[in-house]
């Protein structure tokens, strides 16, 4: 039997594909039923010699495993960093959209042109790289996310079955995708859920609850065809639902997603409570890359994104932007094991036992707002907000992180540790200076957040702050000697290294590419994908399977912070020394300047972790008499919020 290239060795034992000349009116010669209309077969075969090589059994294998690891919680929150909200307004016409029944006659008008900030027909067209991993089902017929036409309607469960069988999908990165678009396409299924009106509800998390409940039952009450033939569930269905089949010793798995009922997860996964924010490969609704509301428009764009995924990232979207991610360390992490070349860390990195561990965050990230005075704002005419380019892709890819083993120091072993020429990666429990009796600028917040003012601080600290408040002032430190800091305990890891550096790279030129072309949804995606793995590392939660254990590295999230609250210090430090001028507000790593004309602040360099203009807002007169009027920092948070009403969400 010939194999198609993008098709894997069959794993199952199904009767072969029926010819075109059997997908007449005419009567099936075989005993099984025909249950698709197969458009120009052996066309589609040619076309098909053109897309990506099947991988080895071996290499299924391996993919396999991890798959099963990485999906194996359906449930798993995955909230993303600095996710944008909407309004309760903009909910509900989601929610509208996406939930209709099936009784539904009128379609709901395409989205705005004006207010879409990806246009298809400005992006390349779909490649053939998802091709024999994704399969795209609408209720017009089935498609490869490169457009190639498959088969007609999916309308039956057994259908679904069979088209998962026939297609023989291989992972890339996570398991092979059958992706439902429509609510159409869901109603031949019977997936149509039916939990009222958000004009009925007081708090939108209700419906979304009642919702996701609806489905879930909805599910197990049609799965069962799919159930008997084989395949089982991982985690309980939902807008993903996680399938599996074993055959001998090979396990097969595929991950359908049904998109109209994403928002059924939007509190767990895509934003804040009972707001919704980027929907993962999907888009914004807010941004407006979100798919079209016309099924077939909304396929080919769902197609392009897939492809783009499998080209530039080298694996399909996980069901959450974190998800993918770790799909592509896991990735990395495969290749390595192969070569044994690079860096392969197998296992997590748990946050040691600590005497008086802070509360909170290790490392948390600045947020800090001063009053201005009056001088300061007599010949300012702008306000500017200044956003560090990709800040946390750009260290995770520059910095060594420790893994292994910690070993355990106390008093003079933990200092002399510290004063080796490389100070390895691991934590130090010191003791923080008052603020006050340092020189430190008064118009910037302290150089470590857990530093007071008025009284010394013992607490823990990465090696990241350990360095960077030995640095001189001038360079965004205290110019603490170590003695100063009094270390009296530490934990250094045996193992050190740029563990995330080829992951940084493969993320840092797929943004580039996005940007290169215009193409918001994916830049937005890129953005999400590193911003919810490095957020979600300090979660034991979201790895709690085997083979997913070695993402739970807090401490490597905590460096990264640091590192980026440093690089940030450090650079409003020459902005003073070059302009004279101080931060009003720094959140995270954004900082907002009252400047006057002809003074620009940002950096002239494209790179990552530099800094770029993010907004700007003009400072009329009532903002100015808000600032000069405003009493604490509260109200001048306030200002500065009305002066960037139509602020945009930052440079991801």
């Amino acid at each position: 039997m010939a194999v198609r290239k993008w098709e894997q060795i069959p794993l199952f034992d199904i009767d072969a594909p029926p010819g075109p000349e059997v997908m007449a009116d005419g009567p099936e010669l075989d005993s099984e039923p025909v249950l698709f209309d197969l458009v120009d077969a052996a066309a589609r075969d040619a076309d098909a010699d053109m897309n990506t090589q099947a991988q080895s059994v071996a290499d299924r294998l391996d993919m396999a495993v991890d798959a099963e690891a990485e999906t194996g919680e359906s449930t798993d929150a995955d909230s993303q960093v600095d996710t944008q909200a909407t309004s309760v307004a903009s909910e509900s016409a989601l929610v509208s959209h996406r939930m209709k029944l099936a009784d539904d006659v009128e379609p709901e008008p395409t989205q705005s042109p004006e207010h879409d900030l990806t246009e298809p027909a400005t992006l390349p067209p779909a490649g053939e790289s998802a091709d024999g991993h994704a399969v795209i089902v609408t209720a017009a017929g089935t498609y490869t996310p490169s457009g190639q036409t498959l088969t007609g309607p999916v309308d039956s469960i057994e259908k679904l079955d069979k088209l998962i069988k026939w297609a023989t999908l291989t992972p890339l990165g996570a398991p092979a995708q059958i992706w439902i678009v429509g609510i159409e396409a869901c109603e031949m299924l019977g997936w149509i859920i039916d939990p009222g009106s958000e004009d009925d509800v007081d708090d939108m998390e209700i419906l979304r609850t009642r919702a996701a409940e609806e489905l879930t039952a909805i599910l197990h009450g049609t799965l069962p065809p799919m159930l008997t033939a084989g395949w089982e569930l991982r985690g309980e269905p939902g807008h993903v639902v996680h399938l599996s089949r074993t055959i001998g010793n090979f396990t097969s798995m595929v991950d359908i997603f049904i998109e109209p009922y994403v928002w059924t997860y939007w509190n767990k996964d895509f934003g804040w409570g009972n707001r919704v924010g980027d929907m993962g490969i999907l888009g914004s609704p807010t941004a407006g890359t979100y798919l079209s509301d016309d099924d077939l428009p909304a396929a080919q764009e769902l197609g392009r994104r897939l492809a783009w995924c499998a080209q530039y990232l080298g694996v399909l979207p996980g069901p959450t932007p974190a998800r993918t991610g770790a799909a592509i360390v896991d990735k990395i992490k495969r290749d390595r094991t192969r070569s044994g070349k690079g860096i392969v860390v197998t296992v997590g990195g748990p946050v040691p036992p600590l005497d008086g561990e802070p509360r909170g965050d290790l490392e948390p990230a600045v947020g800090w707002t001063r009053i201005p005075g009056l001088e300061e704002l007599s010949d300012a005419t702008q306000l500017v907000s200044i956003d560090q380019r990709a800040a946390y892709l750009a260290s995770a890819g520059m910095l060594e992180f420790g893994y292994g083993k910690p070993r355990h120091l106390r008093g003079e072993d933990a200092l002399d540790v510290a004063r080796q020429l490389k100070t390895p990666f691991g934590l130090w429990h010191v003791t923080l200076p008052p603020g006050d009796m340092l020189a430190l600028p008064p118009a910037l917040p302290l150089p470590h957040p857990h530093m007071l003012a008025d009284q010394p601080v013992q607490t823990w600290i990465t090696t990241v702050s350990l360095d960077a408040l030995q640095s001189s002032i001038a360079d965004g430190g205290i110019g603490a000697e170590l003695d100063d800091l009094d270390i009296t305990e530490a934990w250094v890891y045996p193992e050190q290294g740029r563990a995330l550096d080829k992951w940084a790279k493969i993320l840092r030129e797929a943004r580039k590419v996005a940007v290169d072309t215009g193409d918001t949804a994916m830049k937005r995606f890129v953005g999400a994908c590193y911003k919810g793995y490095i957020g979600r590392m300090v979660n034991p939660d979201m790895w709690t399977a085997k083979q997913m254990q070695h993402h739970h590295q807090p401490l490597w999230r905590a460096a990264i912070i640091a590192h980026c609250r440093w690089r940030g210090r450090r650079v409003a430090m020459r902005i003073a020394r070059e302009t004279g001028r101080w931060p009003l507000r720094t959140v995270t790593d954004s900082w907002v300047y009252p400047l006057p004309p002809g003074i620009d602040i940002a950096d002239d360099s494209d790179a990552l972790g530099k800094m770029t203009l993010e907004k700007r807002a003009a400072l009329t007169e009532d903002i100015t008499i808000m600032l000069t009027d405003a009493r604490d920092t509260h109200e001048i948070n306030l200002a500065l919020k009305a002066a960037f009403i139509d602020e945009n969400e930052g440079n991801m």
